[in-house]
């Protein structure tokens, strides 16, 4: 080869590599090579009504006719030792999920600090307390069908929890309770209630947690659950038997994920600040379903919008995603624009 052919190659390969150092730096939302969707922050979404501000949105779901329900604190910060009274603002709201319109509001003195939301297949809506140590699980019009856990007393045998996290719900209606941050564990409860069986300590090898703050479950059965601390996701059979980890080196947290039912897809969230104080922000990002990475977008570009400290996630049968922002108290929409 001669050397005039050697200079070509090399100015060909260092164009190529800028060109593509270039686009990773841009901040706008375009096509990526492998053709997965794009998503876009949706403006002006949601349309809530004049005066009305939203707190720290912890947790985000969606029944079955596609609308978007979440809990928020109305005014309440998380602060040690928690408030003893119970809020008396609606903390629950659901939304349309094409203008953001409230729809219906409940949730008044119910809570103290409420935490995460999740809608089951009956349109059922599970939340988790950390002030309180407990689960409720609660009808689509605010009627309480269960309560879990001994108020205000934290524990960790079958019948307490110590500020537990999150809730998924099988098809079956048993459910598993990552419970959470005075815990170290996942544990499973039959349809009615009673106790079957748990995983987990703290720790970071598989099957450990550290502060498990997310779960959700796939079509086959099988937990996925966001271990916040350990920066890492862990799936898990429906017995608890680990099956494989992904482990996030972009950021220092890994807070929530809800799976796509559909493809099987698992959509998560993280959080990135600088010695605990420059605020970069929060990432999006999307696996398949053995968890290799497929689109990722927020802080690390691909994205117009404000810095975000995202807390929860859920995505509706058209592939939108919905995102609870806790520094910037709000809820967030990004819609699907392109796909192969």
């Amino acid at each position: 080869m001669t050397i005039m052919k050697i200079k070509v190659y090399l100015f060909i390969f260092f164009a190529i590599l800028l060109i593509g150092c270039n686009a990773t730096g841009n901040n706008k939302t375009k096509s990526t090579s492998n053709g997965l969707p794009n998503y876009e922050l949706v403006k002006d979404w949601p349309q809530l009504p004049n005066g009305y501000i939203l707190s720290q949105v912890t947790g985000v779901g969606i029944d079955t006719s596609q609308n978007i329900f979440l809990i928020h604190r109305t005014g309440r910060q998380w602060t040690e030792p928690f408030p003893d009274s119970f809020i008396s603002s609606n903390t629950i709201l659901m939304l349309d999920r094409q203008s953001g319109k409230i729809m219906n509001s409940w949730g008044a003195n119910l809570f103290i600090m409420p935490h995460g939301l999740t809608v089951d297949k009956d349109n059922n809506v599970w939340v988790t307390d950390v002030a309180l140590h407990q689960i409720f699980k609660i009808s689509y019009d605010g009627k309480l069908i269960m309560k879990l856990g001994e108020a205000k007393i934290p524990g960790n045998d079958s019948t307490h929890f110590s500020l537990p996290t999150d809730v998924a719900v099988a098809g079956d209606g048993s459910f598993y309770v990552s419970d959470g941050y005075g815990n170290s564990r996942v544990v499973k409860f039959s349809k009615e209630g009673k106790y079957l069986f748990e995983w987990g300590i703290k720790g970071a090898k598989p099957g450990e947690f550290n502060t498990p703050h997310g779960i959700d479950l796939d079509s086959y059965g099988n937990v996925f659950v966001a271990d916040r601390e350990n920066n890492r996701i862990q799936k898990f059979d429906a017995r608890g038997k680990f099956l494989k980890e992904w482990k996030n080196n972009r950021a220092i947290q890994l807070y929530s994920l809800t799976v796509d039912k559909k493809s099987n897809d698992v959509f998560a969230i993280d959080y990135l600040t600088v010695n605990d104080s420059l605020i970069k922000g929060s990432d999006i990002m999307q696996f398949d379903s053995t968890l290799n990475v497929l689109t990722r977008f927020g802080r690390a570009g691909l994205y117009n919008g404000p810095i975000c400290r995202y807390h929860d996630i859920a995505v509706d049968n058209d592939g939108n995603i919905y995102v609870g922002d806790i520094l910037g108290n709000r809820i967030q929409k990004f819609k699907k624009v392109s796909i192969r």
